[in-house]
């Protein structure tokens, strides 16, 4: 008897190749695929959701969205009945129904049936949408009512597609700017840094962007461990809805210091944390970086008057690292903090108090002992200013740029852009794109020395009209760790919102095609 045999290596290529969602290796493992055996194709499909802005009716919303070019190999790849060029959409997310009581009044049934046909009319329309890799576009909200949003990119607009919601608030116990790259959805989330103090409102923002619900759990780690809680499981998240959960009402411990781990038992979500702190502000906490013996967190602003690291140990052994600063010129520790203990399971902090002292710079923690690498999550909380001035913002770790990162929303004035380089010398390309309505791109190379941050201030694009997007791509030499912070002066208060740079996931590795169709005897 006689069998043709199509080899699962050219089925996984093709898979890989039309969802873009995973990171695939040849057999036998990274080696293989440096031997020639793999290659990188753009991906083809990418997703983005964002939280919604704010509870304030003073917030001011700005949105925008931007897919840098160089994509062209991925020209033709939407699916279905979406164009040969692609699409790139953030859609409003559903409302979410309180369905806890039966409702059996005729007229407010059909009201309800009414505004929920509503807002799904509303949910089908845009908020934003990327016509070309290359030009960021804008849009813009006003108070409370702002939804969250969901989308797809796909073609040409899915590798590298970035969006950006940046958020004004002049008064109230929301005060401060906030921003957030939007997120890909996910089925894991480490939040260090997060509390349930009576002086915080901390809010986990749980986005689901499919057509079926999302079940997650959310726990707490405190300097005790972990923290009782009788509520955080078996949280339901409506299909392409949002829900936010105030992190105090999960447990009856008040804990300035937490650790929020988030997972899913089913379906995926977006998962960010909107912090306020009574008299210092608000902003956005996003995700870390996934457990790692070594981490990266950049761009710590030079005049920076408090800066607190808290870090969190998730495995069964304690772990013990270095506390080093890499400044501008070379890298040093702390007077009194050069290492941290941290025992499993529990959350430690360390107040770094003004550590930058004028100069920018960025956190890296390694293995006290090279052969014991722990993997731990951790956050900073730095605040800028001085009593009722104060304004707070928070750097989570964060993967390498890689080779290529963005994000969006730049304005003519007020972007830092923080480059590290943790290990080795390396060479880096910044490019700023044509502004939304209009302006010249440019780019610009930069060498960052082994140990030290580069703090640049971009040159916005010739004849600028609106906001631009930046990009770093790793050029040569070790690997780069980035942020931006964006400050934006209200009232006399220094305004600032920092989102990390890790790299954009727009190509996937993938093993080279071979197709195995020789007819094989039993």
């Amino acid at each position: 008897m006689k069998s043709t045999h199509l080899s699962l290596i050219a089925g996984t290529v093709a898979l890989a190749a039309i969802t873009g969602f995973a990171t695939l290796n040849a057999p036998g493992g990274p080696a293989a695929a440096e031997a020639g055996s793999a290659s990188s194709l753009p991906v083809e499909r990418s997703s983005l959701v964002c939280p919604a802005p704010s509870t304030s009716d003073l917030a001011e919303t700005q949105y925008t969205s931007y897919t840098p070019p160089g994509s062209e190999t991925a020209k033709g790849g939407g699916a279905k009945g979406e164009g040969a060029e692609g699409t790139a959409e953030l859609k409003p997310a559903l409302p979410v129904l309180d369905d806890d009581e039966v409702e059996t009044d005729p007229k407010k049934i059909k009201k309800a049936e009414e505004a929920a046909k509503k807002a799904k009319a509303q949910a089908d329309k845009p908020v934003l949408a990327v016509k070309e890799p290359g030009t960021p576009v804008l849009a813009e909200a006003d108070g409370s009512a702002a939804p969250a949003l969901v989308g797809t990119a796909t073609g040409r607009l899915a590798p590298g597609w970035a969006a950006q919601q940046t958020t004004t608030v002049t008064a109230g116990g929301a005060r401060g700017l906030l921003g957030v790259s939007c997120t890909a959805p996910d089925t894991d989330f480490w939040f260090p840094g997060v509390s349930t103090a009576r002086s915080r409102q901390d809010y986990v923002h749980l986005t689901n962007p499919d057509d079926s619900a999302a079940v997650a759990d959310i726990e707490l780690f405190g300097a005790k461990g972990a923290v009782t809680s009788e509520v955080g499981d078996g949280i339901t998240v409506p299909a392409r809805s949002s829900v936010a959960l105030l992190l105090s009402t999960l447990t009856d411990e008040a804990v300035n210091d937490l650790t929020a781990h988030v997972t899913t038992r089913s379906g995926r979500v977006g998962g960010v944390v909107l912090t306020a702190d009574d008299g210092s502000g608000a902003d956005w906490l996003t995700a870390a970086a996934d457990p790692s013996g070594t981490l990266v967190m950049p761009g710590i602003p030079a005049d920076a008057t408090s800066v607190q690291l808290v870090a969190f140990a998730p495995g069964e052994n304690d772990a013990d690292v270095k506390v080093q600063l890499m400044g501008k010129n070379t890298t040093f520790a702390p007077a009194g903090n050069d290492t941290l203990h941290i025992k499993s399971g529990m959350t430690a902090t360390i107040d770094l108090k003004d550590i930058t002292r004028g100069e920018p710079g960025s956190l890296r923690l390694t293995p006290v002992e090279k052969n014991r690498a722990t993997p731990i999550v951790a956050a900073l909380r730095v605040v800028r200013g001085t009593g009722a001035k104060q304004e707070i913002a928070y750097i989570p770790a964060t993967g390498p740029v890689g080779a290529r990162a963005s994000v969006t929303d730049n304005r003519a004035k007020g972007s830092t852009l923080s480059l590290a380089a943790p290990a080795a010398t390396a060479k880096v390309k910044v490019t700023t794109s044509a502004g939304s309505g209009g302006g010249e791109p440019a780019v610009e190379t930069y060498t960052v020395k082994a140990g030290t941050t580069t703090a640049i201030t971009p040159k916005p694009p010739a004849g600028l009209k609106g906001a631009y997007a930046l990009t770093v791509e790793t050029v040569s030499g070790g690997s780069v760790h980035a942020s931006r912070a964006l400050v934006l002066p209200e009232g006399g208060v220094q305004m600032f919102t920092i989102q990390t740079l890790p790299d954009d996931g727009g190509t996937v590795v993938v093993p080279s095609a071979r197709q195995d169709l020789s007819v094989l005897d039993d």
